[in-house]
């Protein structure tokens, strides 16, 4: 049973900013107030993890690289070995090291993310395929 929770922003500014987001993004602010919880703890809990937001959505990824599925896919294909993960995406192995220890306690979310990447790939690949075969006749 979700419990609830009530505060008072320390400035009259942060509640107006939340307003004015939640409106461009068309989300109630409690929401999106428990978006930022959600997300702000686990930037504490996971350092180098950060969020954002794209075409698929919003995501996990590490800080100034990849999205964590694509960091897992690569650890996946590298035999679990963070140190070749890092060398692969070049990117510093701290970084490997927040990805995996997000995955660890997120693996169903990351794991989705990785197979609707693969569905996507398979559709766009399947959608060239058929173009070029227009053009041969």
């Amino acid at each position: 049973m979700p419990r609830t929770l009530t505060f008072r922003p320390r400035s009259p500014e942060t509640l107006t900013r939340l307003e004015r987001r939640a409106r461009l993004l068309r989300l109630p602010k409690t929401a999106l107030a428990d978006r930022y919880v959600e997300e702000g703890l686990a930037m504490d809990t996971y350092p180098g993890i950060v969020f954002r937001d794209g075409p698929a959505g919003r995501r996990p990824a590490v800080v100034g690289g990849p999205d964590v599925w694509e960091v897992i896919q690569v650890f996946l294909a590298e035999g679990w070995d963070p140190r070749a993960t890092a060398a692969t995406l070049n990117l510093r192995p701290g970084l490997v090291e927040a990805a995996v220890a997000y995955y660890a306690d997120h693996r169903q979310e990351v794991d989705e993310w990785i197979q609707a990447n693969r569905e996507m790939m398979e559709e766009a690949a399947a959608a060239f395929a058929r173009r070029q075969a227009l053009e041969r006749g």
